[in-house]
């Protein structure tokens, strides 16, 4: 079975650090592909504030 996993944060260390983690429960063989994007959202103050977002695509198997 193929999944995902979605981690965002506003600070890309932090997003970066949970999909780290995660990763590190994987086999390599399980991982089918990592996408990192990135958006800049400006609110009605004028203010903008990054997000960061990965996601990890990876197989399990059901039981």
């Amino acid at each position: 079975m193929i999944q995902v996993k979605e981690f965002v944060d506003t600070d890309s260390r932090l997003a970066e650090k949970s999909a780290n983690e995660f990763l590190a429960t994987l086999d390599e063989q399980q991982v089918v592909e990592v996408c990192y994007g990135s958006m800049i959202k400006q609110n009605p103050n004028q203010l903008s504030s990054q997000r960061s977002s990965i996601l990890v695509v990876y197989r399990t198997t059901k039981v």
